[in-house]
């Protein structure tokens, strides 16, 4: 499966075609080859103000990377537990 990539252009155009020219999400899907999926989530996405759209964009991005962090931490975490849980044995 090929992973395509549209730029912030294009799906604004996109959602332009369903929220101003009132074209159907299906039609639209199917002439511009995307999934009804997607397109539904860039007329969530796309009927916001830039500035909350920006703000939601920081957000998530913030969020991405404390999950990562949590990840990397819990990782840490669980290799400590068994070196001490190791050597604890050595030392009896």
């Amino acid at each position: 499966m090929r992973i395509v990539r549209f730029t912030d252009e294009f799906k604004i155009e996109a959602v332009k075609q369903i929220s101003e020219r009132h074209y159907p999400v299906s039609e639209v899907s199917s002439r511009l080859g995307v999934s009804t999926h997607s397109l539904y989530a860039w007329v969530k996405r796309y009927s916001l103000p830039e500035p909350i759209r920006t703000q939601n964009d920081q957000q998530e991005a913030r969020i991405k990377q404390l999950q990562a962090d949590l990840r990397r931490v819990t990782e840490e975490r669980d290799i400590l537990k068994k070196a001490a849980a190791y050597f604890a044995k050595e030392s009896q």
